[in-house]
This record gives C-alpha cells, sequence and structure tokens, in this order.
C-alpha cells in the first residue's frame, strides 16, 4: 500500500480549494484525497451565495459522474445473468430494434439507411451505440434536425440534466427510438446518450425501478445512504450555478428538481452524492469490486474499450482522447487512473497506481469540457 498523504499535498490541496472560493467564482467546495487508509478532507465555502456554511456531508448534484455508478449496476446485472454484454438490446428494448441511421449527421430527418447491425449492451457501456452528443453539434451554424426533435420530445439527453423536464421511461425511450441515429453502431463515440439507455434497460431487466437497481446493488452494499436520484435533506444541497458575464445564475434551487422523485431517473447524470459516499464507490473498485463486481469487470470497465477508428472523430474536441481513452461509462487514462466528471460542478478520480482517489464537489457548472481549473489544480496537489 502507497504511503499516505504527505504534508505538502495536504497544504497544497487546501491552497488550492481556498484561492478559488468566492461569491463570484465558487460559492462553496469540498474536496477529498485519499491515499490508502489516508484522507483528508476540505470543506470550504457555503452552499450558496450568501447561505449556510459547507459541510462534509453536504450533497452535490453529480451529473455525469453517475456515469460510472451506471456501469457498475449493468455489469452486476451481467453477473446475475439478467443481461450479457454482447447480446442485442432488442429482447428489453424493442424500441430501438430495426435502427433506422441518417446519412448525414445534420441531414433531414427522413434522409436514413439501414443500421448494419443490432445495438449491443457493450455499446451502450462503450457510448458507440450511434446517438449521443458530438461537438460539431454544438459549433454548426444551424441547429441539426435530430438535435430539435430531441429536444421536442423532452429527452435532455444533448445538453445538461434536465430530470423536471423528461417524461418516464416507457415514453422516453419510445420518443428515443423514433428517431433515427447518427451514425452505426460500433462506428465512433458519441457522448451521454448510451448511460440514459442503459438505466432504462436496466430497469426492465430487473423488473423494478432504477433507484432500487442501484440502492440493492451498489448503495446498501457500500453503505452510500446519501446517494440517490432526489434527497428530502434539501439543508445539505447546495444551490447550483452557472458562470455568466454578470455573475453567477441560478440554476436549481436546494427545493427544486432534486428535491422530488424524478419521472425519469437518469442514469447518465441525475444523481446527488456526498464525498463519503463517492469515496467508498472508489474504494470498492480498487478492491478488485469486493462485494459488489468481479474482479474480471472491473478490469474491463476500468480499460481502453475504443478502438483506433471510434476514436478518431476526436470526442467533444480534437484534444479529448489525448492521453485517455474510455472503458465503460468512464474515461481511463494512459497511465491506468479512471474516472468522470460531472458538468455541473464535480470529478471524481482513481488512480490504482498511486493508490489515490481524489474528488472535487462544486455547485458551479462547467463552462466547457475540459476541467475546470480548481479541479485540476486539487487533482496536481494531491499527488505531490
Amino acid at each position: 500500500m502507497a504511503a499516505g498523504l504527505s504534508d505538502a499535498a495536504i497544504a497544497g490541496i487546501h491552497a488550492a480549494a481556498e484561492r478559488q472560493i468566492g461569491d463570484e467564482r465558487i460559492p462553496g467546495l469540498v474536496a477529498l484525497a485519499a491515499r490508502g487508509d489516508d484522507v483528508h478532507v476540505e470543506a470550504l465555502g457555503r452552499l450558496s451565495v450568501g447561505g449556510r456554511p459547507v459541510a462534509r456531508d453536504s450533497l452535490f448534484r453529480i451529473a455525469s459522474t453517475t456515469k460510472p455508478v451506471a456501469a457498475v449496476a449493468t455489469l452486476a446485472l451481467v453477473e446475475e445473468g439478467l443481461i450479457a454484454l454482447d447480446e442485442p438490446v432488442d429482447r428489453l428494448l424493442p424500441e430501438l430494434a430495426h435502427r433506422r441511421v441518417l446519412a448525414r449527421m445534420d441531414g433531414p430527418l427522413d434522409d436514413t439507411v439501414a443500421a448494419e447491425r443490432a445495438i449491443t449492451v457493450r455499446d451502450l457501456l462503450t457510448f458507440t451505440f450511434g446517438f449521443g452528443m458530438v461537438l460539431e453539434m454544438f459549433t454548426a451554424s444551424e441547429p441539426w434536425p435530430v438535435a430539435v426533435a430531441s429536444e421536442e420530445l423532452h429527452l435532455a439527453t444533448l445538453g445538461p440534466p434536465a430530470p423536471d423536464v423528461q417524461p418516464d421511461p416507457d415514453t422516453w425511450i419510445a420518443g428515443l427510438g423514433s428517431l433515427p441515429l447518427l451514425c452505426q453502431p460500433g462506428e465512433r463515440w458519441l457522448y451521454n446518450t448510451g448511460a440514459s439507455v442503459l438505466g432504462v434497460l436496466l430497469a426492465r431487466a430487473a423488473g423494478e425501478p432504477l433507484a432500487d437497481v442501484f440502492e440493492t446493488r451498489i448503495f446498501a452494499v457500500l453503505g452510500m445512504r446519501d446517494t440517490s436520484f432526489w434527497t428530502r435533506d434539501t439543508d445539505r444541497l447546495a444551490t447550483a450555478y452557472r458562470p455568466s458575464p454578470d455573475g453567477l445564475v441560478v440554476v436549481d434551487e436546494p427545493n427544486g428538481s432534486w428535491s422530488r422523485p424524478p419521472r425519469f431517473a437518469d442514469a447518465a447524470s441525475g444523481l446527488v452524492s456526498t464525498v463519503d459516499d463517492l469515496l467508498a464507490f472508489a474504494r470498492m473498485l480498487l478492491a478488485g469490486g469486493a462485494a459488489v463486481l468481479s474482479a474480471d469487470h472491473v478490469r474491463a470497465m476500468t480499460s481502453d474499450q475504443l478502438t483506433a477508428a471510434q476514436k478518431a472523430a476526436g470526442g467533444l474536441g480534437p484534444e479529448f482522447f489525448k492521453g485517455r481513452s474510455w472503458g465503460f461509462c468512464q474515461a481511463v487514462t494512459d497511465s491506468g487512473a479512471f474516472g468522470w466528471d460531472g458538468g455541473l460542478g464535480t470529478s471524481w478520480l482513481v488512480d490504482p497506481a498511486a493508490d489515490l482517489v481524489v474528488i472535487v464537489l462544486t455547485q458551479r457548472q462547467f463552462e466547457s469540457s475540459s476541467l475546470p481549473r480548481v479541479h485540476r489544480e486539487i487533482q496536481a496537489a494531491a499527488y505531490g
């Protein structure tokens, strides 16, 4: 086991966190670094501008940091024999059978060709099933027809989390099934939607709501008492903000979208959590999946699952796959570290070689697909 956190690392984490706290920058944050049994936590600032202080057990919307949880739940159901990695999804998701594919991603919805093969569970885990976010979608001079149609169907899968917008799972998957794919299954990596589809698949495979799948297979086993798709304990939940030229703008209040059960429990972006719950999740993976998954499935989840051709399109930007690739619902780096970030302000990094976990929870929305400065500086300090 690696030695504990150094005094220099602890001081560096505090300094990196403290210099970013402020009403116009980040109102509050919780940062955790753990090496072996040594855990250091910083809880600084406030849950909202002028609000109550942040505490170690404060709740944050973890957005896309939900995705690795979805991967673990999927592999747990594989181990139960309820689904198989390489089976077509048609048995449980007939709405996605016999797909049509856009002749051009930005083209009209009726200009399509037949899908060359069925979508598999593995395609969903690796985000290669043919639908999702792509950089060109956001830089185009005119909205793509498929993006407009997705918005009209209230899928909320080509943008930030929106639990108040999405319909129930059956309506959601029917809406997605009414749209063509952007590319052929297995052709390229497209962000986000694969995890949302997994949520519907898992609930149908288990015969119970997705929240129960997560609770029985992961949260109850690991003691993750504060992780859920909503919370009654809104006094502990941070206000969500997005930056603007005029300062921070409120995106969601504590008594807002995450204060009640959603119609659609989104496995791509729906959870709230705490640093200690996310540490428990990380330690399970560091321990080879103890009590939740087999070591073989942990290795698969935390290793590169993409081909060179699938990465060639560039992900969410030309540098997206520089030094890293994609495992199951999360990034994996060339050094062997893995994890994923949440666009509402969170990051979750696990490095087996260093026996290191770094978690940063804030309530400031990301401004691009790049990790914000405070997260990068806290991670760098933790390594020190």
